[in-house]
């Protein structure tokens, strides 16, 4: 069954056609049963009219406006012509419903009027001396009935289908929408498992090299500080592991989870550790708090210590072998400040000039990233009297 319905929806000329053979058949019924009389026109024109007519209903979905002319032209000469009402002027209820469909604007209006005024015309032109005048205004009125219906119905399916249509584009519309933010929300994840992948990767694997090429030059004339290398190696590569397994977990299981397997996120009471394991692998760090310490949004916790990380990082592999650096936590009443200097040679121009946007300054485009996503501002670039600074300031927001 619904095989034949597509089959009709894909072929409404056919089906229309399928209707105007019918209407023909029972028009010609009717004229032949009815014989003619005086003032009626003779049967060729007759039939001539109903070739029209139902070649309208015909083409009525192809050319709407169009055979609403052609009907209306023909109701024009069946009245010139003393063509009495017959079956075939059903067409014209058929054409007004089409045109209130799916026609122009003049079109709907044109047939709206023209129903309304076909039933009065055509009882002035076949006036019924038997019924009086008030008969015939009761009749005309009663004829008009069927010609206002079709135009309603028209009207209100063409409304529908209107309605339809809205709703099928605004389903469209927030499906691509829907696609965009998907596609914006798989950037978005890649970008912050890059971010976090290189600040565990780089921060740990940069602690680990310095304290093994430290461990062997001392290997021979000091074996207990090679020792003591070794087991600041071996203690970042697990604190590296523990980091992984947590940014591992959350992307399995998309959130984390304080577990023996899966550790917390960092926070800005472990940069105190942080700046204690940077020490350990021979970089002098001065470190101070300022301020009254109190609970963070997490996002604020993650992007300070994050940014200290890469910070004291970036001194390891651009400062020398004699730099130093220091770092000031500053709470603010509706901020946090973060502020990290070294007296080094500095990072090479590329790599902060427009926040390493040539893709080499891997880890300051993360701090940006990082900033802009807590809605903070973020300054990087040498110092005056040489060296490397980073500040950044962080807007707090209560922490539930």
């Amino acid at each position: 069954m619904q095989r034949l319905y597509d089959f009709l929806r894909r072929h409404p000329t056919g089906v229309d056609s399928f209707w105007a053979v019918a209407l023909f058949l029972v028009s010609l019924v009717g004229m032949a049963s009815v014989a003619n009389g005086e003032g009626h026109a003779p049967e060729v024109l007759t039939a001539l009219l109903i070739v029209v007519l139902n070649v309208a209903v015909a083409l009525r979905r192809k050319a709407p406006e169009k055979m609403l002319l052609l009907v209306a032209a023909a109701g024009v000469a069946q009245v010139v012509l003393d063509v009495r009402t017959m079956p075939a002027d059903f067409a014209m209820l058929v054409l007004i419903y089409t045109v209130a469909a799916e026609g122009a604007s003049w079109a709907r209006r044109l047939a709206l009027v023209g129903g309304l005024l076909a039933a009065p015309i055509a009882q002035v032109r076949w006036f019924n001396e038997h019924t009086g005048v008030w008969g015939n205004i009761l009749f005309a009125g009663f004829s008009m009935v069927p010609f206002a219906l079709a135009w309603t119905l028209g009207d209100s399916i063409r409304t529908r289908r209107a309605y339809f249509a809205q709703l099928e584009e605004r389903a469209a519309r927030l499906e691509q929408e829907r696609e965009a933010q998907s596609k914006v929300a798989v950037a978005a994840e890649r970008a912050r498992i890059a971010r976090e992948l290189h600040d565990v990767v780089a921060h740990n694997v940069s602690v680990m090299v310095v304290q093994a090429d430290g461990a062997a030059y001392v290997l021979d004339t000091s074996p207990d500080q090679a020792k003591k290398a070794l087991e600041t190696i071996s203690g970042t590569g697990r604190q590296a592991l523990a980091e992984m397994r947590r940014l591992l977990g959350v992307l399995r299981t998309g959130e984390q989870r304080e577990s023996g397997e899966y550790v917390p996120q960092p926070d800005v009471e472990q940069i105190d550790e942080l700046v204690e394991q940077v020490r350990n692998s021979g970089l002098t760090v001065d470190f101070k708090v300022e301020g009254t310490p109190r609970p963070l949004p997490s996002g604020v916790e993650l992007t300070a210590y994050r940014i200290v990380q890469e910070a004291l990082t970036n001194t390891r592999k651009h400062g020398g072998e004699n730099a130093g650096a220091s770092v000031r936590i500053v709470y603010f009443d509706d901020g946090l400040g973060l502020l990290v200097e070294d007296d080094g040679k500095g990072a090479p121009h590329e790599l902060y000039e427009d926040g390493g946007a040539d893709g080499r300054g891997h880890g300051l485009i993360g701090m940006r990233e990082r900033v802009g996503m807590v809605g903070g501002t973020l300054d990087a670039g040498p110092r005056p009297g040489g060296g490397f600074r980073i500040s950044a300031l962080l807007p707090l927001k209560p922490a539930h």
